[in-house]
This record gives C-alpha cells, structure tokens and sequence, in this order.
C-alpha cells in the first residue's frame, strides 16, 4: 500500500471509531455481546456434529450441499456447478456472466481469478469491491466491510472515469450511480450467482446474509444461487444467526442494525394456486451450498471464533501501519496471520506478517467475541521457531548471545 493510501484508511478507521465505541458499550450490545460469545464457542466446539446436521437440513430444504475438503475441490464443484447450468440453460461459453457479492471465503479460494481463467466474466455486485475490481492493479480490500476505504474519492472518481470513459466529478453520489448503472446492465447477462454467507443456521437448514446495498437480494434471484462458506459459518440456530449479523453489524459499522438481512432455506415457490406448491417464481430455480473446510477441522478452535466485523484491525496498530501487508488473502491483520497457519501452512503464517505483531492484544481488547489473537500469534512463533522459519535477524541476535553472551 502507498503511504497516501495507508493515511486515507487511518482517517476512514478514526470515523469508524468514533461510531463504534459509543455504541458497543451500551448495555443492548454488551448482552448480546456475551450472547454471541456463547453461541460461536459452543458451536465451534460442536462443529463436527453441527456439519452433520447442516447436510441433512439443508438437503431437505431443496438446496444441493457438498462439502469440500480443500480450496481445490472447492473450485472443482463450483466448476462443475456452473458448467452443469451452462449445459441446461444452453448459455454461449464465451458470454457466461457471474454476479458476485462480497465473501472472504471466495477470496480464499481464488474463486474470481479461477473462473476468469474459465474465461468467464465476474460482476462485484458490491460497491467497494467493484472499485477494487475496476482498479485492476493492487487492488487488495483493507477492511472486511469497506475494501476500498484506503482510496480517496478522487482516486475513485480517477478509477471510474479511466475504466468507464468517463469524466466525473470527485463526488460520492454521481461516482455511486455510475458504478451502479454500470452494474446493473451486466447483470442483466447473468443468470448465476456467487456469494458467501454470514452464518449457517444448521437444524434450520437456511443461510443468512446481512448487507447494505441490496446486492445480495440481486445476486441471489439469478437462476442458480451458489454460497461458498467456510464451516466455521455453522451454528445451530437462526436466531443465533440474527444475533451474530446483529453484533457484527454493531462492530463492522457503528450501527445497530443492517439495511437488509436476507435468509435462503430453499430455490424460489410460491403455493398461491390451491395450495399446491410450484416452484421457480422469481428468485433462484437451484440453490447451492460449498461448505469448505481447507484447514478448518485442524485450527485450534479459538482461530474460528470471528465473525468477520474487522474491528481488530481498525484498532492494531501495526495495520494502521503498513495496512493489508500484515494479514493473509482477505482474512486482515493478526487474525489472518494466526488462521494462516492452517489455511496454509507455517511458512504462510511468516510471509503473511506473524513477525510484525506487537502482542499488545489490542486487537482481543476490541474484538466482539475476544478472539485471544496475540496469544496464538505468541504460540505460533513458537512453532514456526521449531521449524527454523523465525527471521534471520532473531537468529543472528540468538547466535550472538550464544556465541558471545551478548545480542550485539
């Protein structure tokens, strides 16, 4: 990231502050703070039972469910899931659409730049991530929920005009309808849909996404609905997915409630002719469910806590710092470092910043379920150190006092 970049982003998180601190201490969220802890620790301690569940509940409810053991069989069935609509709906190969919402599991997966290598076109539904995706060129999102928020309106307005041809003004509103215009005729193209999710309501058998935009609304009318999400998602209940989006919200945004919550327990019917159920009315014919696990199952359970507000890092003072540079694919900051480990390996861990933390634990001091980050990353160097990955200054320090009782 550019320094201007890094300094745009720490003005964009001291309003995100200001906002969010009043809020989270009010007694309504500090409940339903400890309300939430409860549900993802008990549900991450009950995962394997909850996965179960989850492919039962879901199949019942009409919607295809596969569970994928890595990002690679991920890729493959959301390939074939495709090609499989492709096929019925005799769409041209060479003009095949995608509408996509915001997910860090997708980014996890390297879903947009597989299916661009499929020579199919992807539409970022959401605002912030199609300004990135209009940027082309190091264009990595800085917050879970504002990806763009490193980038003044005027480099925005620069993006827009030089992508669109056009020639407006650096002002939000204009800049908005231009991109959402652009949007929309794409999607007219498209008949598929790709999102993740929030949670994972698993004796429910439905799926919930919280958004502002109405995006998601979007992408999930398209003929075929396919949601990729990690199966630390799963919890038992909808209600306690309501609560998480709610508390996300809270810490994410400053606000107590979303602009829209949206929930898929099955394709689009309707029952308004004598009771008796057809299906295929205006939302999706076929819906689908990728729940990945890729490293999940081997994670200690504290790593699968988050619930994705990005609170850590609009408080870790060494993203406010060096930015993106310190965190793994889109899961940002510490919390991306310590999941690194197992989405990749140790190594992985090392490249993606485990060095650069402080341990100062701020980022556990503002996360909404207290994700002990600073004691895994802490745990981590440990490990790493017994592999022989620590930095090559610590060794020399190591070496030194070894060799001649003194760092220096």
């Amino acid at each position: 990231m550019k320094d201007e970049e890094i300094e745009s982003m720490r003005k964009v998180f001291n309003n995100l502050k200001d906002r969010i601190e009043p809020l989270v201490k009010s007694p309504k969220i500090q409940a339903l703070q400890k309300r939430v802890i409860d549900i993802r620790k008990d549900a991450i301690d009950n995962n394997e039972e909850l996965l179960a569940i989850a492919m039962k509940s879901l199949k019942e409810n009409d919607i295809d469910c596969f569970y994928a053991k890595d990002d690679e069989e991920a890729r493959r069935i959301l390939l074939d899931l495709i090609n499989e609509e492709i096929e019925n709906s005799n769409i041209d190969k060479n003009e095949v659409y995608i509408a996509k919402s915001k997910s860090n599991t997708l980014r996890e997966i390297d879903a947009t730049q597989f299916l661009e290598d499929e020579g199919m076109t992807i539409v970022e539904t959401d605002l912030g991530d199609r300004i990135l995706q209009l940027k082309k060129d190091d264009n990595s999102p800085v917050h879970p929920t504002g990806p763009a928020s490193h980038l003044t309106v005027y480099d925005i307005a620069k993006i827009v005009n030089e992508s669109m041809n056009l020639d407006l003004p650096a002002e939000p509103k204009p800049i908005m309808e231009a991109v959402r215009e652009d949007v929309l005729s794409l999607l007219e193209k498209s008949s598929i849909g790709l999102s993740g999710t929030n949670s994972i309501a698993a004796e429910d058998g439905a799926v919930l996404m919280v958004h502002n935009e109405g995006n998601i609304s979007l992408v999930q009318s398209k003929k075929l609905h396919i949601i990729v999400a990690g199966i630390d998602k799963l919890v038992p209940l909808l209600e306690d997915c309501v609560s998480i989006g709610k508390l996300e919200t809270a810490f994410a945004t400053g606000k107590p409630l979303t602009s829209y919550i949206n929930i898929v327990a099955g394709p689009s019917k309707t029952a308004d002719i004598e009771k008796k159920l057809l299906k295929n009315m205006y939302g999706a014919e076929k819906v689908a469910v990728i729940l990945l696990d890729n490293g999940r199952k081997e994670a200690i359970k504290e790593c699968l806590w988050c619930i994705g507000c990005g609170n850590c890092v609009v408080n870790c003072p060494v993203y406010n710092v060096v930015g993106n540079e310190f965190g793994y694919h889109s899961y940002l900051g510490g919390r991306g470092v310590a999941l690194s480990k197992y989405l990749k390996d140790n190594k992985g861990s090392v490249d993606s910043g485990l060095y650069m933390c402080t341990l100062c634990g701020m980022c556990t001091e503002n996360c909404p379920v207290l994700t002990p980050t600073n004691k895994i990353i802490e745990d981590l160097r440990n490990s790493t150190q017994k592999d022989g990955l620590s930095r090559e200054q610590h060794k020399k320090i190591r070496d030194n006092i070894k060799e001649k009782g003194s760092p220096y």
